[in-house]
Formats: structure tokens, C-alpha cells, sequence
């Protein structure tokens, strides 16, 4: 079974650290259940899934802005830093959903075109499904035990078995603008899920709290690590 390792007075500290500025706590927290996450090797594969936070900042202008910070691509999960999720203004992203297309190209520019830091590493192919959900925190992660259930034919049936109505289940697409499309269209037709199963992909949580998305995920994987054993696999 997964451990849970958040600690009360790690997460406080790291929070104390990071001053009085709202936004930077909430960044601190983030990266401390993205190490979590990432140094787990069940819950991740060589350091991958993505994490995000949205926070509200102050542009140059004294503006208040809201901004979504999303791991950048070439970063561990398990040794990120802040600057590892890069800060990327949402509401030009939420924008982009109107469209019926989006190359990835053209994804990846209008991601980059809207980065607070233009020196920052490209954000998450998936930037925009953590966009399109509404919760302040989202952990995605490739878990071992997710992993097989999300191959299973039966993948439906057991999700309704094990967690009811509180995991939905998002059809294969390939990463990118169709996914994160259809991904906040099954959010929205169950607005009181806990997190998402990715057939043929990944397993996401959210919350809003660092801590409340990071334990829900945990609590899931282990859900279906239960299952597993049950049945003998």
C-alpha cells in the first residue's frame, strides 16, 4: 500500500518559509506533495505525471491576475522547485476552450506566450485539462495499481464498484486540447467527483488544498491496490 506522507509541521514550515505572500504559500505547498508524489516510485513512472496549483499574482501593472502553475517539461516530480512550475495566466487559457481545434503547436505557443517568466521551461502537455478543472490544487500521477486499472476492459464497472460516483471516467484521447476538452466536459456532468481515472493513461485528484488533493490520491490508489490483492493479481 501507498504511504501518506504528509506531515503537519513539514507543510508548515515550508509555508512559513515561503513569507506572507498567499500565492508563494500555496506554491510552497505544492511543490511539497509534488516531491511526495514524485518520490514515490508507485506512484510515478521515472518522475512523471504533473501537478498544479492556481493562485492569484500581481502583474507589473499592480493588476490582479490569476495564474495557474503547472510542472514544466524536464522537471523530476520527486526533486522539483518552485521554479519548476512555471506560472502560466489562465484566463487566456480558459479562452482557448471555445475553439474546435487546437494543434499542438499552437498549444504550446499560446502556453508559452502567456508565461509570467518568458525564461521558464514549457508547461505540461496537459496544461490545459488542469486549466479547464476548476480546483485550486490537481495532482495527475502514472501509479502502478491506476495504471492496470485504467487498461482493464471493465475499467467502468470497477470504478463504480470501488468509489461510486466519486471517480469518473475520461475516455482515451491523446494528450493535449482534445483531452483536456473532454476531460472538463465529464468534470462538469459530475461536479461532485474527487478525481478521474484516464482510460489507457492516468489517474488525477483535486482538491482545495494541497493536502486534500494528495491524500485523495492516495486513498484512491489504494482503493484499487485493495481490489488488486483481492482478487489475487
Amino acid at each position: 500500500m501507498v504511504q501518506n506522507r504528509w506531515r503537519d509541521e513539514e507543510a508548515e514550515a515550508l509555508e512559513t518559509a515561503a513569507g506572507d505572500n498567499p500565492a508563494d504559500r500555496a506554491l510552497a505547498l505544492r511543490v511539497y506533495t509534488s516531491r511526495l508524489i514524485g518520490s514515490d516510485p508507485d506512484l510515478v513512472q521515472h518522475g512523471g505525471g504533473n501537478t498544479s496549483c492556481k493562485v492569484l499574482r500581481r502583474d507589473l501593472l499592480g493588476d490582479e491576475i490569476r495564474v495557474l502553475h503547472v510542472k514544466g517539461s524536464g522537471w523530476d516530480l520527486g526533486s522539483i522547485e518552485a521554479p519548476g512550475l512555471p506560472g502560466v495566466r489562465l484566463d487566456p487559457l480558459l479562452k482557448l476552450r471555445d475553439l474546435d481545434a487546437l494543434s499542438d503547436e499552437d498549444m504550446v505557443n499560446q502556453q508559452r506566450c502567456n508565461l509570467l517568466d518568458s525564461t521558464s521551461p514549457n508547461p505540461s502537455v496537459e496544461t490545459l485539462l488542469h486549466a479547464y478543472l476548476p480546483h485550486p490544487f490537481i495532482d495527475h500521477s502514472h501509479a502502478t495499481a491506476m495504471l492496470a486499472l485504467a487498461d482493464l476492459p471493465e475499467a467502468a464497472e470497477i470504478v463504480a464498484e470501488l468509489f461510486g460516483d466519486r471517480v469518473a471516467l475520461v475516455p482515451y484521447i491523446m494528450p493535449g486540447f482534445g483531452l483536456a476538452k473532454k476531460a472538463a466536459e465529464v468534470f462538469e456532468q459530475k461536479p461532485d467527483v474527487e478525481g478521474m481515472l484516464l482510460v489507457n493513461h492516468g489517474h488525477f485528484t483535486f482538491g482545495d488544498t494541497a493536502k486534500e488533493s494528495y491524500e485523495r490520491h492516495i486513498e484512491q490508489v489504494n482503493a484499487v491496490e485493495a481490489y488488486f490483492a483481492r482478487k489475487g493479481n
